[in-house]
């Protein structure tokens, strides 16, 4: 199962979520990979990797191959690296990114990270992509790459705006380039239960038919400690209240799971 974390609106925690259940599903024994797409190396910092250290087996590597007729290709199972944590791997971002951008948009590469994903596949039971907070190639090509769509929504009138818009360009992706690209659910970050504003976006958005995926995950100072000390929530903190919420979560992820198993069956 790929699944892709992604929102058009920054701030809103898509590495903190998508690191963490990555880590979650590697804790539950699942082989665990994540691909890190954003240039600003969120998630591959928090789970260990130094973006600026000079590598050739990062996103950007793996992405490049596919631009020039005499790049010497490295195989695909060998970009994926580990981390300090069993289960998980982690395809690291790059700053080069940043720079092959306009190269891999000119020359239509949009299928390569599907491509490259087909091919590790039988290596994982879970992929998680994490992605830029923006629209641009690398999240374009993750949202064709990816089969569930997981959107982190911080409960603010900013933030329904950009969902809006989000589901408005997503509806012209999947029928231009992933018909089976599925919006799993919102997950609620940042929620203050003591506020009735957040009840009332959250109620707007339920109005619209769109699925809230529960429990809703609080605000905590123990997220930026668990940044700090580059340890996702489960290894860290494995009895906070915070860890228990994304407990839950990944929870729900795995019933969906099964009756999408069932389903197809």
């Amino acid at each position: 199962m790929r699944r892709v974390v992604f929102n058009q609106k920054g701030g809103v925690g898509k590495s903190s979520i998508a690191a963490n259940l990555a880590a979650l599903s590697a804790a539950q024994g699942y082989r665990t990979l994540l691909v890190d797409l954003d240039v600003q190396g969120n998630s591959s910092h928090y789970l260990g990797h130094d973006i600026n250290q000079e590598s050739k087996t990062t996103i950007a590597d793996l992405l490049n191959q596919s631009v020039g007729w005499f790049t010497v290709s490295t195989p695909i199972n060998e970009f994926p690296q580990p981390t300090a944590f069993e289960n998980l791997d982690i395809i690291p971002s790059s700053p080069k990114l940043e720079k092959l951008e306009s190269e891999l948009e000119r020359r239509y590469k949009i299928y390569k990270l599907r491509d490259a994903l087909d091919t590790l596949e039988k290596d994982y039971d879970r992929i998680y992509l994490d992605t830029p907070p923006n629209l641009n190639f690398f999240s374009k090509a993750a949202l064709i790459a990816a089969q569930r769509l997981l959107i982190p929504f911080d409960c603010d009138s900013f933030s329904q705006q950009a969902l809006l818009t989000l589901l408005n360009n997503l509806a012209e992706l999947r029928e231009d380039h992933n018909p089976k690209l599925e919006v799993e659910g919102v997950i609620v970050n940042m929620f203050n239960a003591q506020a009735n504003f957040p009840s009332q976006i959250i109620a707007d958005l339920k109005e619209l038919g769109l699925p809230i995926l529960e429990p809703y995950l609080p605000q905590s100072i123990k997220m930026k400690e668990s940044h700090y000390h580059q340890k996702p929530l489960v290894h860290l903190f494995p009895s906070h209240k915070l860890t228990t919420h994304f407990e839950q979560l990944y929870n729900e992820l795995e019933k969906n799971e099964v009756k999408l198993a069932a389903t197809e069956s």
